[in-house]
């Protein structure tokens, strides 16, 4: 495991897509923040507004797909290069290639989370946004990365489809559909129940009484469960050509 997560460090670090993954993350509180201070709105935005928008339209708007990139980089890379099966007669396990990059992938979310706020922070200050405390910076820390664990977690069915299509395409379209229904579900009193919205609403502790909080767990445990044994089960029976 421990050579096989080195391994893929070395292949990324010859990659351009960790500085665009990092620019990618710094999207949405890029555009907030500047929104803010052109338009000047009334009352003017307070940091904790800012922290939550950043955090709301990182998890929910630019995160899904941004993060679907980086798990089609990372699971198709092999196939695109058509270096699996040469890779899994060294031998390598299955189990453990899948889990090395799911490893490495958390590490990346949770990166690119880290970066999201630190952007957010520095651009608050520059465009002198109000209401800046220890307390706040804490909490805003926190609500991020519990965003960014509870998006990793669903990344499951993700990695699922990359490594049934083997193509970058339908990972990519399936995650602008997740990202349009999180747009559509907004104003819907039911959002709890759709696991990437209900994680966006965990995280910045705004989930609607409409349901108990325990279907918003539910929606995203069992999302994540089920993608992650039906992942399993398929690397492990499917050939390798």
């Amino acid at each position: 495991m421990v050579n096989l997560l080195y391994t893929e460090f070395l292949k990324l670090k010859r990659s351009s897509m960790f500085l665009i993954s990092i620019l990618g993350s710094s999207v949405a509180p890029f555009i907030i923040a500047v929104a803010a201070y052109i338009h000047q709105p009334t009352p003017p935005m307070t940091f904790d507004e800012l922290f939550y928008e950043a955090n709301l339209y990182t998890l929910l708007i630019i995160g899904v797909p941004l993060y679907g990139v980086v798990t089609a980089y990372l699971y198709n890379r092999e196939y695109m290069e058509n270096t699996l099966k040469n890779l899994l007669t060294i031998p390598v396990s299955r189990i453990g290639l899948i889990l090395s990059k799911m490893l490495l992938l958390f590490m990346w979310i949770m990166m690119l989370t880290m970066v999201a706020w630190v952007v957010t922070l520095v651009l608050g200050i520059i465009t002198q946004i109000d209401g800046l405390n220890t307390s706040l910076l804490l909490q805003s820390l926190k609500q991020f990365i519990i965003g960014g664990m509870l998006v990793f977690s669903l990344s499951t069915p993700i990695i699922l489809v990359t490594l049934v299509t083997k193509n970058y395409v339908p990972t990519i379209i399936f995650t602008v559909v997740i990202t349009l229904i999180n747009v559509m579900a907004g104003n819907s009193e039911h959002r709890a129940l759709f696991p990437w919205y209900a994680a966006g609403d965990i995280a910045n502790d705004t989930l609607l009484p409409t349901y108990p909080p325990e279907y918003s767990y539910l929606s995203i445990a069992a999302t994540s469960i089920i993608g992650f044994i039906s992942m399993i089960v398929y690397f492990k029976k499917v050939d390798i050509h």
